[in-house]
């Protein structure tokens, strides 16, 4: 891949970008609103501020994540390139991107939003499961999560000698306890521990 360093460049911009944009049309900051009721407009300004730079931060770990802390775990795991894994989840990165991007734009298009993304199983987990865990799990796994497996399967078939079927059973493997692990962080009531940090109540 030529100009790598300034494609990096864009999908981390772009990924920027779309992390902000919920934020900035006032998606998931429905714990925000009793401030704004009751008339405090100046805690609402600066918790709206501090939601999205928080928000940032987050994007900025999250990119991160994929393009260089992936990479350099895949390349010492496998022993295969740094560069050749870092072209691989600039791929990676930028599906992802894509995805929460079309997210984005179908839940502004419909004027509501929901915490199951459309591309993935949660929705379809939240009519019959009542265990929040699975369903936040299969909400891990979506159409982006087979293109993601598939490109780094490619990829790392070309650079390794190790059985191709033992490589997609890998990477299955490791994007399905990957979805495990996220999903912890989702049943986690942030929200409710700002509110309750921004109105000087406990935190747990």
């Amino acid at each position: 891949m030529r100009q790598i360093n300034k494609r990096l460049a864009v999908i981390l911009v772009l990924g920027l970008l779309v992390f902000a944009l919920p934020e900035i049309w006032g998606m998931n900051t429905g714990s925000l609103t009793p401030l704004l009721a009751a008339g405090m407009f100046d805690a609402y300004t600066l918790a709206r501020w501090t939601s999205l730079v928080g928000t940032l931060l987050w994007g900025g770990l999250y990119l991160s994540f994929h393009l260089y802390v992936a990479a350099f775990l895949y390349s010492r795991i496998i022993g295969i390139p740094w560069k050749a894994m870092l072209v691989m989840q600039a791929y990676v990165t930028a599906l992802l991107v894509l995805e929460k991007g079309l997210i984005f734009g179908i839940f502004a298009w419909n004027g509501f939003s929901m915490a199951f993304s459309p591309f993935s199983f949660g929705p379809i987990a939240a009519t019959f499961l009542d265990n929040t865990y699975l369903v936040y799990f299969f909400n891990q796994l979506t159409l982006f999560t087979s293109l993601i497996i598939a490109i780094q399967y490619r990829f790392i078939k070309n650079f390794s000698r190790v059985s191709p079927k033992l490589i997609l059973l890998a990477l299955i493997v490791i994007h399905i306890a990957s979805a495990l692990f996220v999903a912890l962080f989702s049943i986690i009531p942030v929200d409710e521990m700002i509110r309750d940090f921004m109105q000087g109540g406990p935190i747990l």
